[in-house]
């Protein structure tokens, strides 16, 4: 594959208007909430120099922007473009402007998003999962940036001039991988066909090291070494730290927090509220030392849902380890080392696959699906990795995704109390409903919410299982939609002060 010399010159235009916006924090407007940690991270005398602010609502983003000098990139969510079809889907398009609004009312300098996705297929999710690592795959994402890309491109206009910059970032691995592409592989390609900039995540590059078995056969420095040389360095905009932890539904599984061998490294994963292991500020320091990052524009430790002690403690030692890194980093001119080459027949040959591929990619998510949640088994050349069907898949399918359903985001004893006190009086058990949340797609018709969308499959559930208690869980879902409603857009109505 050719380098298309128009893909550069366009990101290197894009990024060469973004200014340095130093160490920052990622933050959630509502958990913990924002004004609250900005105020005590006032009186601690430490504040970040930008904070990437989480998808919120509009009128939330707006109480935000006017209560605080400070940069806002955002980090989207909802747009899922690791999957087929988003050109013809007017949901993806109708979420696209709606992103771009929020980045014009936070005049964002980017927005970054996973590469990665909570709807495969018609099946939800709660937390990311990663794409199939596959070329037809690398290549629907390209083409679904350059999508988004227009449309900030139009309605997303900078009072400065130019427009926000996508930026993607590699997610983290829950236990598997699957696909025939590396992971460093498959970004090439994709910032070859897209003038994006790309996230790096510390921690999401430990959980590679971890669950792509790389761990088995190099230290951690030699991986990360190996996987700097293959990755589009030259790509990252922004650096992400954040926590890691055992999950819930692990903690007392035997082998896994406790009598683990020294060769054995701990199931860690993706853990926004946990404080952030050493191991992952040693991996940043190798990061900075390798000499490609010459368009990084800011580092932010991710910190929703974590406490503002905590928060305040990390950012201390966050700002004086690396502020040097911005006294120092000036990005000047054109990415050194890159060939730029003019498009060729081999860039119309990867347009033409992108329309080929589509139909077999949609096919090899669907069985994704089926494969995660034990619908089907992981055959088929996406599922040779000697990891992918090893007992780490096991442990995402019979531990990690029921914990989900039935507890993360929403605990379903805790929403629904009347009518589980009703379902266990009829010796109906709550794990049905992990296989009940499987047995048929359900298509997105509204912007994505996994606590919206675990109501309406309990209420399903509640309805077909015991008829009787129908009007019972139809009330206390509507008593939920209220309150969750009130809780997005009240808290922030009634800060006034000037932050």
């Amino acid at each position: 594959m050719t380098l298309s010399r128009d893909v550069c010159h366009d990101f290197q235009g894009r990024v060469d208007r973004i200014p340095v916006q130093g160490l920052g924090l990622s933050v959630d407007v509502y958990s913990p909430d924002l004004f609250s940690l900005l105020a005590d991270l006032t009186r601690r005398q430490v504040l970040p120099m930008y904070l990437e602010v989480f998808h919120a609502t509009s009128s939330a983003l707006a109480a935000v922007r006017d209560q605080t000098d400070l940069p806002l990139p955002y980090h989207g969510e909802g747009l899922w473009v690791t999957q087929p079809g988003a050109e013809s889907d007017p949901l993806f398009q109708e979420e696209a402007q709606v992103l771009a609004s929020h980045l014009s009312l936070l005049r964002s300098a980017w927005s970054n998003h996973e590469c990665a996705t909570k709807h495969i297929a018609g099946y939800s999710f709660g937390t990311y999962l990663p794409p199939l690592y596959t070329a037809a795959s690398a290549d629907i994402v390209a083409q679904n940036i350059n999508m988004v890309q227009a449309v900030f491109d139009q309605y997303a206009a900078l009072p400065g001039g130019g427009s926000p910059l996508f930026l993607l970032e590699m997610p983290p691995l829950t236990f598997f991988v699957a696909g025939t592409l590396s992971i460093p592989a498959y970004f090439r390609r994709v910032t070859e066909q897209a003038a994006c900039g790309l996230v790096l995540d510390v921690g999401h590059l430990w959980t590679v090291y971890r669950y792509s078995g790389a761990w088995r056969a190099q230290s951690l420095a030699q991986f990360v070494d190996g996987f700097l040389r293959e990755f589009p360095v030259e790509r990252v905009v922004e650096i992400h730290v954040a926590g890691l932890a055992v999950h819930e539904s692990l903690v007392g599984e035997a082998g896994v927090v406790n009598g683990e061998g020294p060769d054995l490294l701990p199931r860690w994963t993706d853990a926004h509220a946990a404080p952030i292991p050493p191991v992952l500020f040693e991996m940043l320091d190798q990061i900075l030392r390798c000499g490609q990052l010459e368009q990084l524009r800011g580092m932010a430790l991710e910190v929703d849902t974590k406490t503002s002690d905590l928060i305040a403690d990390e950012l201390t030692g966050f700002l004086g380890r690396y502020t040097h890194v911005f006294d120092q980093h000036v990005p000047r001119g054109l990415v050194v080392g890159v060939p730029f080459l003019s498009p060729g027949p081999a860039q119309c040959s990867i347009e033409a696959d992108v329309v080929l591929n589509a139909k077999s990619l949609t096919e090899a998510y669907d069985l994704y699906a089926q494969v995660v949640s034990s619908r089907a088994e992981p055959v088929g050349p996406n599922w040779m990795s000697p990891t992918a069907c090893a007992d780490e898949l096991n442990w995402y399918r019979t531990k990690y995704l029921p914990y989900e359903i039935l507890h993360w985001g929403g605990d379903i004893e805790a929403m629904f109390p009347e009518t589980c006190r009703a379902l266990a009086g009829q010796q109906i058990a709550l794990d049905g409903f992990v296989s009940y949340w499987f047995h048929l797609p359900h298509p997105v018709t509204r912007s994505y919410d996994f606590f919206d969308v675990k109501i309406d499959r309990f209420v399903e559930f509640v309805s077909e299982q015991a008829s009787d208690l129908k009007s019972l869980v139809q009330r206390e879902a509507t008593e939920l939609r209220l309150a969750y409603q009130a809780a997005n857009e009240g808290p922030l109505q009634s800060m006034g002060t000037h932050l």
